[in-house]
């Protein structure tokens, strides 16, 4: 009989692999803003149901969904909060209201309750309800199965004691170390700065090596920094999230607008190193592309890459004035190689027969590249 258990060798790394995975997941879970978050969620709720006897009538009966409200209602921002908040008391409201029709035009039964259960969800596609469209149905189904006999007391107890806890939310979130995102958006830029640069200097050390090049990372990395770029899109969007309604702005202000600038440059300049990547990977390893990189291009594209990149890593930690001197060396490179590239090649077929240049699309490239990113004078 054949052995079915799987090599000690092969084990180890599955194991290994799983054990980083579940030490990132609770490294993640406790980042410092969800421990922040969870010691506000935890007042909050703490508060709701403090205060949720003390409401009028029948909603003093139920204060349980008090603390529920003020979960709902907690986010990692302030506007965040408002939003969830009130979206989650229409979703009540219009699940309520579905209730009670369905109470005055017939019995509850299991046709009846799932017509209304089916109408809920339909409900719930409508525009601009966002968090609240998961409780019309949900409010409704409560309605009738806990409201019992007494739908009226239970509804408004129901609505009273979750918009005390939506209430009791958004004003710990606004009033207790209200989360500014600034940092995470500026290390996010650098980070994809830093990152597109690496990318332009190792394309610029492939080319000075000896084709096909060993080192070969660099051509795996196009969708890795597209990843990148669309991840710092979404910090620089809840950095902007974050100001709103924040009174801590005042005493931290930031401009967000130069960093949504500073965005669009930075997605500029990955479609550009993109098609760069793709363009150098199809020239070196592909063997039916029209269009290759002449070998006495080679050396003049390398320099004018890695100069562009050295220029994008600078914004990582130089200052303003070592960035003005590797811009002007970034564009002496460029212009160097177009200059170097723009007569042909006396080695190459003629014109009309030989394979089109990869370099000027390069080039091209990095022009745009600089013009994106200059600094500011």
């Amino acid at each position: 009989m054949g052995d079915t258990q799987p090599p000690r060798a092969a084990r180890l790394p599955n194991g290994t692999r799983l054990l980083r995975r579940a030490v990132k997941g609770i490294g993640v879970a406790f980042e410092v803003q969800r421990l922040q978050l969870a010691a506000k969620a935890a007042l909050a709720a703490g508060l709701a149901f403090f205060v949720a006897p003390y409401m009028p009538g029948a909603a003093a009966e139920y204060p349980y969904y008090a603390p529920l409200g003020a979960l709902v209602s907690m986010y990692h921002n302030v506007a965040g909060s408002v939003r969830q908040g009130l979206q989650t008391l229409v979703g009540l409201a219009m699940g309520i209201g579905l209730a009670f029709l369905l109470v005055n035009v017939t019995d509850p039964s299991p046709v009846s309750v799932a017509i209304f259960m089916g109408i809920g969800v339909l409900l719930a596609g409508l525009p601009r309800l966002g968090s609240g469209r998961d409780w019309i149905p949900t409010a409704a189904l409560l309605v009738l199965l806990v409201g019992g006999s007494n739908p009226d007391d239970f509804s408004f107890g129901y609505l009273i004691q979750m918009g005390v806890g939506v209430a009791v939310g958004i004003a710990v979130n606004l009033l207790v170390f209200p989360p500014l995102h600034f940092n995470a958006a500026a290390a996010s830029l650098d980070e994809l700065r830093l990152a597109l640069g690496t990318q332009l200097t190792d394309m610029g050390a492939a080319l000075k090596e000896k084709w096909p090049p060993e080192h070969e990372d660099w051509s795996r990395r196009s969708d890795e920094l597209a990843t990148a770029a669309r991840s710092v899109r979404h910090l620089v969007q809840e950095a902007d999230a974050s100001r709103r309604a924040n009174p801590r702005r005042r005493l931290h202000p930031r401009d967000v607008d130069l960093d949504y600038r500073n965005l669009r440059e930075l997605e500029r300049v990955t479609f550009h190193i993109q098609d760069m990547t793709e363009v150098l990977s199809d020239v070196i390893w592909q063997e039916d592309v029209p269009y290759t990189v002449p070998f006495r291009d080679s050396v003049p594209l390398a320099e004018a890459m890695t100069a562009t990149g050295e220029l994008l890593r600078s914004f990582h930690s130089e200052d303003t004035a070592s960035q003005h001197r590797l811009f002007s060396s970034a564009e002496a490179a460029v212009a160097a190689c177009m200059a170097a590239t723009a007569s042909p090649d006396p080695a190459e077929p003629d014109p009309d027969e030989r394979t089109v240049t990869a370099s000027e699309s390069i080039l091209l490239s990095l022009h745009r590249i600089l013009r994106a990113v200059r600094p500011a004078p």
